[in-house]
């Protein structure tokens, strides 16, 4: 089969300057929720405060995070497929982001006891899926903002903004409501009952909701179809159905599918563990922890940036290749040293590459994607990567309890990496029409 041609989507008023800010800030919006909440504050506060093992608590906040990521890859290729039918994606997108902050905002009432580990794994678990299947939309409206040639530019730019997202809200996690060493905090929450780290799940519902406005403001959405949504459903099941049966004729589509998977599935689980494992490994706390992530943000957020003209420049494909060569070439390191300030120097330049990986698959993704169907195949993507998201946490777990060591667990995530670079050096990227 020839390698499919990718046609980019009709110039819009989406393409504005406006609109494109306002679309990538979704992006500053959602990194609270991954930044503070499930890796480098509220998991290792559940892990040492509500469950009081760190070990322990580790496996435990992965087995829900693995187990959330089979709701999502169930349902985000039916509303994508649905989606496609009934037209304007932005509704589906707010309805995913309400529950979300408020679910986050739920989080507030977990005090450091055992008792309230059901009631955070759940809330956590529910809030991860209705906040990955926003993305599915999100993702989906990329071809149509973006102006043709600057694709990657722009979903660069986004998962740049996105990282400095984080940064910026773990700084004020830090120096707000946490508190720095002997320094005080700027509000002076009482620490019997870590109220001033469940408040930060306050700060990350408050930033979700702000931020993710100018997107649902400023930024054009497809008009609707017309189809009401009992019709929508019926032939958005319909459809999907039938792009599930001759998804092996998109062959190449199928394999960058299986390889992203691979690979998106090994930064998931470092994103969600990375705290643990510092605090556990290296013997980390909380405030060190944050200014960790801090840096960490900082290299992702920069090398996102940096990456996104490249992506434009030699093909996302080749740009997603470069980045993993050099996840492989930091994480292997990272499994044989024992002392703290390797490991951060290491952690920051694979930070580097998380950016580029994610941005220019977006990319790519679009690319493969029929425009008519966009949002099915995003669905699909999600799919494909939550499909088997439960194995990179599990196996961590499964390892880390196995062996009562994280540099275990921590092991099986490169060869999800390895795997993904080897299926995706095979993949033919589509060519781009003069212009696009």
């Amino acid at each position: 089969m020839a390698a499919p041609t990718y046609s980019p989507a009709p110039t819009t008023s989406g393409t504005s300057t406006l609109s494109i800010t306002s679309w990538c800030l979704f992006d500053w919006a959602n990194s609270a929720f991954n930044t503070v909440i499930g890796t480098f504050v509220f998991s290792v506060y559940f892990a040492a405060g509500i469950w009081g093992d760190q070990t322990e608590g580790s496996a435990a906040w992965s087995y829900a995070i693995g187990l959330s990521g089979l709701a999502i890859a169930v349902l985000s290729p039916i509303l994508g497929a649905i989606a496609d039918h009934s037209g304007p994606r932005k509704p589906w997108i707010a309805g995913l982001v309400a529950i979300t902050v408020a679910l986050t905002a739920l989080l507030w009432f977990a005090e450091p006891d055992p008792s309230f580990i059901l009631f955070v794994l759940v809330v956590v678990g529910v809030a991860n899926v209705t906040f990955e299947l926003s993305g599915v939309f999100y993702n989906a409206m990329l071809p149509s903002v973006a102006p043709p040639g600057k694709m990657g530019r722009v979903s660069g730019w986004a998962w740049g903004l996105g990282y400095a997202g984080g940064l910026v809200c773990l700084v004020l996690a830090l120096l707000g409501l946490v508190g720095l060493g002997e320094t005080p905090a700027w509000i002076v929450l009482p620490t019997d009952g870590s109220e001033n780290v469940r408040a930060t799940a306050l700060l990350v519902a408050v930033w979700f909701a702000v931020f993710s406005l100018p997107m649902f403001l400023f930024t054009p959405d497809r008009p609707s179809t017309g189809v009401g949504l009992a019709t929508a459903v019926g032939r958005g099941w319909r459809s999907l159905i039938d792009t599930l049966r001759r998804l092996p004729q998109y062959r190449d589509t199928l394999k960058f599918l299986i390889a992203s998977a691979l690979y998106r599935d090994a930064i998931i689980t470092i994103t969600a563990v990375g705290g643990l494992y510092a605090a556990d490994v290296f013997d980390m706390g909380m405030s060190e922890i944050i200014i960790f992530a801090i840096g960490l943000n900082v290299t992702a957020g920069l090398g996102a940036a940096a990456f996104a003209w490249v992506d434009d420049w030699i093909g996302p494909k080749r740009t997603v290749i470069i980045a993993l060569i050099g996840m492989t070439a930091c994480g292997v390191p990272i499994l044989l040293i024992d002392e703290a300030w390797m490991f951060i120097v290491l952690a920051l330049g694979l930070g580097i590459f998380f950016g580029p990986t994610q941005a220019a698959s977006r990319t790519l993704m679009a690319r493969l994607s029929p425009p008519e169907l966009r949002t099915e195949f995003f669905g699909l993507y999600a799919l494909t990567g939550k499909s088997i998201a439960f194995l990179g946490p599990m196996l961590f777990g499964l390892a880390t309890d196995a062996f009562d060591n994280q540099r275990f667990g921590m092991a099986t995530v490169l060869l999800f990496i390895i795997g993904g670079l080897a299926l995706l050096i095979s993949v033919r990227e589509p060519e781009r029409e003069v212009g696009s």
